[in-house]
């Protein structure tokens, strides 16, 4: 009922709207004495029709057909909701996914927000982001911690800093068993810190790179950065403060950041850095970056990190794996693009079964960016 209601009444605006327009061109023709041509259509009905036509488009696409029509009214999206989601600070991208975000937005206002950071990583993936919803109020654990790490390197992270409703691991040493690439941090620690190839770059190899340059490394972004031991690493030893891009994807990585005093940045690859021009000393692309990102989007990463960097900061590519071909004639060329002084560049063979398997070649490199000629 309140359905029809509110489109009955779009579509008594879209008639009186009509009369406008007619009435407008009417009064034209009458107080022309020869046939003039037809008179523009100001801008101000323009923006109201097209407003109205994109909010008859979206509610008619999301029509409840007669079965759900009997579910109780909490099920039926408010209509104010759905259009907060057209006109809100969010992605277009949002809108070619117009089932999910359905789903995202169905939530009560003023209340919990839903908990469903599934959905909410699929949507970000696909490119809707920033999320719409602006409305409700955050879901916490029911039992938070009572004291925090003060270290970046605690021997244990706080399971009670966690919802784990969604995740198959209920607690981080569940995490650590099962995924210890990526949670044991004193193994991500060691491996930051050793030169065992040519494709090692040891944090204190950098930074001495960096000081041997004058280049001070302050602030700075690491893209894909998991859960966090890069940025930890940095602010224990050196005092600098990086950002980590990370995704909840399978476990609470923003999370693990957050509870090791660090600053996450929930964002995906495509997604414009949240910080202003030239104020980065640093980005890093860990292994996150790689051939399975789609060349246009990795192409839009890089001209973002050259938006963020200032003149004679750097970008440290960690290990991206790529086929060999692939490197020569794509990605080389792509990073080549940017104009930047070569530091380090050094190239290996991926040795394990699925780089053997398709000829796939490990980047590590290290560039500068010049200052602007003009």
């Amino acid at each position: 009922m309140g359905f029809t209601m509110s489109l009955n009444f779009i579509l008594l605006l879209v008639m009186v709207a009509t009369n406008i327009l007619s009435l407008y061109h009417l009064s034209s023709t009458v107080q022309s004495p020869k046939p003039p041509l037809p008179a523009p259509v100001p801008d101000h009905l323009i923006r109201q029709l097209n407003t109205i036509r994109a909010t008859i488009n979206h509610l008619t696409r999301h029509n409840p057909s007669s079965a759900s029509a009997t579910a109780k009214p909490s099920s039926v999206v408010p209509l104010d909701l759905m259009l907060h989601s057209q006109i809100g600070p969010i992605a277009s991208s949002c809108h070619n996914h117009p089932d999910l975000l359905h789903r995202y937005m169905n939530y009560t206002p003023f209340l919990t927000c839903p908990f469903d950071p599934d959905l909410q990583e699929t949507l970000i993936l696909n490119g809707c982001h920033p999320l719409p919803r602006r409305r409700c109020f955050s879901k916490t654990p029911s039992k938070p911690p009572s004291s925090l790490p003060l270290t970046p390197f605690p021997t244990s992270l706080p399971d009670s800093g966690v919802i784990w409703n969604k995740y198959s691991c209920k607690s981080f040493a569940c995490l650590l068993q099962n995924n210890p690439a990526s949670f044991d941090l004193n193994a991500q620690r060691s491996s930051l810190l050793k030169y065992t190839s040519e494709l090692d770059l040891p944090v204190s190899q950098f930074m001495q790179l960096a000081n041997s340059a004058n280049s001070a490394i302050r602030l700075g972004i690491d893209i894909g950065g998991g859960t966090g031991t890069f940025a930890a690493l940095m602010k224990k030893s050196y005092n600098v403060t990086m950002l980590t891009t990370t995704m909840n994807v399978n476990a609470p990585y923003n999370e693990a950041v957050a509870l090791r005093g660090l600053v996450p940045l929930h964002v995906p690859l495509q997604q414009r850095f949240p910080v202003f021009d030239g104020t980065m000393d640093l980005v890093r692309c860990g292994r996150a970056v790689n051939r399975w990102i789609p060349v246009s989007v990795m192409e839009f990463m890089f001209y973002d990190v050259d938006r963020v960097l200032r003149a004679g900061g750097y970008l440290w590519v960690d290990r991206f794996f790529s086929k060999a071909v692939d490197l020569e004639k794509i990605y080389a060329p792509l990073i080549r693009k940017l104009g930047y002084k070569k530091v380090k560049w050094a190239v290996a063979n991926k040795t394990d079964p699925s780089g053997l398997k398709h000829g796939e070649v490990y980047l590590t490199a290290l560039l500068q960016k010049p200052a602007s000629k003009s």
